[in-house]
């Protein structure tokens, strides 16, 4: 490797004592576990509507959970698949699973059966833990085709009574007659089995990445790579003693395990769930609760914005929050302070270095670059290297575009069974991102956009996101996503899809216009299209893919 000036780590001028000093974490989350068991066990660290558990009824339950799989013959190192929204029940089959030597294999519910159908195939899935009615609408069927043995399903009805309609208004199905029912196998009063405990080394997850841009690959998330961001998380964020954590983001996603889960447990703080994102449903959750962090998409923050019944009181208890996922437009960073308070501040990271690898850290404001008005996703961390390289490998002065890469001990150590792929994407144990961002001289990172999302206009380089980032300031406009079109004349030209804010109007050609004043005339849309909402992924990211292809197929 090369070193260089990006090796002298600029950022660590503007890091404070905490964030610079040297970490000891656990050896994994089963570990902070019983750490904090012994600390505070009548705590609560799950709070569910009007459900809550403690610290040692957690752990309690999780343990049963590990002796039964144990006994049904999962063996150490097979692999769990856990189907499950953000519930008790998420973080019990995880903590279960990991108790009995197993590696996780978080799934997004939104997936449909062939989507499913690969990750247990390509994971060699041993045991799959999911929602009731996930199993008697398709997963049963699909796991019929594939590896798995053990089946456990839950209700997410189950701990608490409030069963609000908005997000639990579903029906209570019998027990199925070829699964488990977790909750039933939690209150067993099983103990783990002995010598399964993680180490280190371990692989904790397998996680598959978003598929935004075609057949996920499972990133081998070790639990020393959990444990170094928790650690990072708990330490960095400034919050008090015993934190109290909403869970905005998805469980199953990476930034939902390590920076709320994982950064929670770590401190042995209370986890607030809500089972999915509903935006009452969490506001309510925030004015009931109090939490002092979270962390979300923008695509989420826009939507608590939105909402009627919002006021600067629900956020009034957050000492921190923090979005990660996907680009930040600094109008929405800027607008939010200005309504409800909070300043959000934007991290950076990926499946592959196991959530974030540069954030804005407390006490300072990520600056906005002035030739591309591009907000920076924050400074690395003290142990993380982030250097920027050309299309030759090699590194560029600070201020200059090119690939975003990350070596520290939060990136995996490649991808489940892919040899050629991690090779590629790892050369020599540094990540490859994907990312075009560049570097100024004090440290502070900023994300462009993704390599292969550039559009080529009459042979100039447009960026998607330089583009979003003007459409932000419009104030009609909720979500914006730019992708480009195929155009006989320019080769490409550029497209946007737009979603309104409530009650707002504004036509294809005022928007299109808007751009025009304010972008290169190469850059600005020529064609706007208004949809009621942009596709997302589970976790809130923008998905340019369909929208590419809604174009091919128009």
């Amino acid at each position: 490797m090369t070193v260089s000036h990006y090796a002298e780590r600029p950022w660590l001028a503007l890091l404070d004592d905490a964030q610079r000093a040297p970490l000891d974490p656990a050896d994994s989350l089963v570990h902070a576990l019983r750490d904090a068991v012994a600390e505070a066990p009548d705590r609560t660290f799950l709070a569910y509507f009007d459900a809550r558990l403690s610290y040692r009824e957690a752990d309690e339950l999780s343990d049963s959970v590990a002796a039964h799989l144990a006994a049904r013959g999962l063996e150490r190192g097979d692999r769990v698949a856990v189907l499950l929204q953000n519930s008790p029940h998420f973080v019990l089959a995880v903590l279960g699973a990991w108790k009995a030597g197993a590696t996780v294999v978080p799934v997004n519910p939104m997936y449909k059966s062939a989507e499913v159908a690969h990750v247990l195939r390509d994971a060699d899935v041993t045991a799959l833990i999911c929602a009731d009615r996930a199993w008697e609408s398709y997963l049963r069927d699909t796991a019929a085709g594939s590896p798995v043995r053990i089946a456990l399903t839950a209700c997410e009805r189950d701990f608490q009574t409030r069963d609000d309609p908005r997000v639990l208004g579903f029906e209570r199905l019998p027990q199925a007659p070829d699964a488990d029912d977790l909750v039933a196998v939690a209150r067993q009063g099983g103990r783990a089995p002995d010598g399964r405990a993680p180490r280190p080394d371990d692989i904790a997850l397998i996680s598959y990445t978003s598929g935004t841009s075609g057949t996920p690959k499972g990133a081998t998330n070790l639990h020393a790579n959990i444990m170094h961001n928790a650690e990072r998380q708990a330490t960095g964020l400034g919050l008090p003693e015993a934190p109290v954590y909403y869970a905005l983001a998805p469980l199953f996603h990476i930034t939902g395990m390590v920076c709320q889960f994982g950064a929670c447990l770590n401190s042995a703080g209370t986890l607030v769930l809500g089972y999915r994102f509903e935006p009452g449903v969490v506001l309510e959750a925030f004015a009931e609760h109090r939490p002092h962090y979270t962390v979300g998409p923008a695509t989420a923050y826009m939507a608590l914005a939105a909402h009627p019944d919002v006021t600067r009181e629900h956020f009034a208890s957050f000492v921190n929050m923090s979005s990660g996922g996907a680009p930040v437009p600094p109008a929405l960073v800027e607008r939010f302070r200005e309504r409800f308070g909070p300043y959000i501040r934007v991290g950076y990271g990926l499946t592959e270095c196991t959530g974030p690898s540069a954030t804005v850290p407390p006490g300072l404001a990520a600056p906005v670059d002035p030739v591309s008005g591009t907000l920076s996703v924050g400074l690395p961390g003290a142990d993380t290297l982030v250097r920027i390289l050309d299309d030759r490998g090699a590194e560029v002065p600070f201020g200059e575009q090119g690939e975003i890469v990350v070596r520290g001990p939060q990136v995996v150590p490649g991808y489940w069974r892919r040899p050629d792929a991690t090779a590629e994407t790892f050369p020599d144990g540094e990540l490859r991102t994907g990312d075009i961002g560049f570097m100024d001289e004090r440290g502070w990172l900023y994300v462009v956009d993704r390599k292969k999302d550039m559009i080529n206009a009459s042979g100039f380089k447009v960026w998607p996101r330089e583009v979003e980032d003007v459409l932000y300031t419009h104030p009609a406009v909720r979500e914006a996503a730019v992708v480009g079109v195929p155009d006989g004349y320019r080769g490409e030209t550029v497209k946007a899809y737009i979603s309104l804010r409530p009650g707002a109007e504004a036509a294809p050609d005022e928007l299109s216009g808007y751009c025009k004043e304010r972008l290169a005339a190469y850059k600005y849309p020529r064609q706007v299209e208004i949809l009621a909402d942009l596709p997302k992924t589970a976790s809130g990211k923008i998905l340019r893919r369909e929208l590419r292809s809604r174009t091919d197929h128009d």
